[in-house]
């Protein structure tokens, strides 16, 4: 992306904060003001990426760094990957058919008996319903941004 992408991603994803943060003062739950904290947490460190790349990008039209060119094509393709994720991250480790939910302890999801062998994993199940408004703020991020943010809980 160029300077001028940036800028206005950067620019984008500060109005987003600023909508969540605003929403926010609407939220009739706990688990309504988390997921806002959470997506508050994600667009910033977002912005975070954004000011890293862009200070990379300087540092490559100066040539004070000879290494900068490299690490800001590190930096775009991480930040090509970057999700926001507001409920639970699931993680499956199928070698060992174990998992885990939000970095917890390592689950086995093997099960042996006389019938025979099940692998039964959780799932993720979207929260589109949920979400309430924060779910049309979510849309227009993914619209405006191409950033993805996952709601989903492990069942």
């Amino acid at each position: 992306m160029t300077t001028d992408q940036n800028l206005m991603l950067y620019t984008q994803l500060a109005g987003f904060r600023l909508v969540v943060l605003a929403s926010r003062f609407g939220c009739d739950s706990d688990f309504s003001r988390e997921r806002h904290d959470r997506l508050v947490e994600g667009l910033e460190a977002a912005i975070a990426r954004i000011h890293i790349i862009m200070e990379l990008e300087r540092s490559v039209l100066v040539g004070d760094d000879e290494f900068a060119e490299y690490q800001l094509e590190g930096e775009n393709e991480i930040f090509g990957r970057f999700t926001i994720n507001l409920l639970d991250d699931l993680e499956f480790d199928c070698d060992t058919h174990e998992f885990r939910v939000n970095g917890g302890e390592w689950t086995n999801a093997l099960a042996v008996d006389d019938s025979g062998v099940d692998i039964d994993f959780p799932e993720l199940v979207s929260l589109s319903e949920e979400l309430g408004s924060l779910a049309q703020i979510i849309k227009d991020i993914r619209l405006a941004t191409a950033i993805t943010i996952y709601a989903g809980r492990a069942v």
